[in-house]
């Protein structure tokens, strides 16, 4: 295997793990928000649009740090891998190749799973400032 190939496969591998360790950020709350008792309902749905708007730039950090953190943990694994498969496989390009994709798939996990706490962190966070926002406008939230 040349050079070239090798490189070109553990770019393609690191994009594919890059994007798998991607998160989403939080698209709408997960809790149940009722009208308050006598509140019209187009009333309702522009409260709730203006509070999905607040949580959303309330908890826009966190969901950046999950994605910051997904990526560069995969790279890093990716790294580290090359590197350790050039050692064992004494320098040869099919160490490192091999050693890369071992290490890609190790961070690509590792950041999956960290990702994820980061994940619920972001949507606890999104939820708690829609809560708090529906509930200043009269709403009945959960309790």
């Amino acid at each position: 295997m040349n050079i070239n190939k090798s490189i070109r496969i553990i770019i393609a591998a690191l994009v594919v793990a890059t994007l798998s360790a991607c998160t989403s950020i939080p698209t709408g709350p997960t809790i149940g928000v009722m009208p308050a008792v006598g509140k019209p309902f187009d009333v309702f749905k522009t409260d709730d649009k203006e509070c999905r708007a607040f949580a959303s730039e309330n908890s826009e950090g966190t969901s950046s740090a999950a994605v910051t953190q997904g990526v560069a943990t995969t790279a890093i694994g990716a790294a580290l891998g090359a590197v350790a498969g050039a050692v064992i496989g004494g320098g040869s390009h099919v160490g490192v190749g091999t050693g890369a994709g071992v290490g890609l798939l190790g961070g690509a996990a590792v950041g999956a799973y960290g990702s994820s706490g980061k994940q619920n962190q972001s949507q606890l966070q999104y939820n708690q400032a829609y809560k708090q926002c529906m509930y200043a406008k009269g709403n009945q939230t959960p309790m």
